[in-house]
C-alpha cells in the first residue's frame, strides 16, 4: 500500500478523523453508546491505518512499543486505582459514589477514570497485537 498515492492521501486525511471520533466516543461513553473500550478500539485503528499506508517503523515513531507497553500496565492501574479508591475512602470496590462530596458527581468522576483506564489498555492491547504480527516478518512459503 505504500506505493499508491491515492490510499495515502485518502488515509491521511482520515487518520486525524479517526483519531478525533475515538476522543468524542470516550468523552460521550457515559451518555450514550461507546465507553473506553470501543475508543480504545478506533484510537488504534487510526494508529495501525497509519502502519499499514507508512510502514510498521511509521507507526512505532508514533507510540513507540515501550510506550504501548507500559499504556497496557497503565490502563489496567488507573482501573484498579479507582476501584481501591473506593476502598480506601469507605466505600466498596468500584463504589464510585465515595469519591466525591456528592454522590452523583462521584459517579460521573469514577466513570471517567475507569473509562480512560479501559480506553488506554485496549489501545495498548490493539497495537501490540499489531505490531507482533506486522513485525514478524516474511515468512518462506513454497506454492
Amino acid at each position: 500500500m505504500r506505493h499508491d498515492p491515492i490510499l495515502q492521501v485518502v488515509a491521511r486525511l482520515l487518520i486525524p478523523f479517526i483519531l478525533l471520533f475515538a476522543l468524542y466516543v470516550q468523552f460521550h461513553g457515559d451518555f450514550g453508546p461507546g465507553g473506553g473500550f470501543q475508543a480504545g478500539v478506533i484510537f488504534a485503528a487510526g494508529i495501525i491505518l497509519h502502519g499499514l499506508i507508512s510502514g510498521l517503523e511509521a507507526a512505532k515513531k508514533i507510540l513507540p512499543e515501550r510506550m504501548v507497553e507500559a499504556m497496557m500496565a497503565i490502563g489496567v492501574l488507573l482501573y484498579a486505582g479507582v476501584g481501591f479508591a473506593g476502598i480506601f475512602l469507605g466505600g466498596a470496590y468500584l463504589d464510585y459514589s465515595v469519591l466525591d462530596h456528592d454522590p452523583i458527581h462521584g459517579q460521573h468522576r469514577g466513570i471517567f477514570w475507569v473509562e480512560i483506564g479501559v480506553a488506554t489498555t485496549v489501545c495498548g492491547v490493539m497495537l501490540k497485537i499489531f505490531y507482533m504480527f506486522a513485525g514478524r516478518g516474511d515468512v518462506d512459503q513454497d506454492d
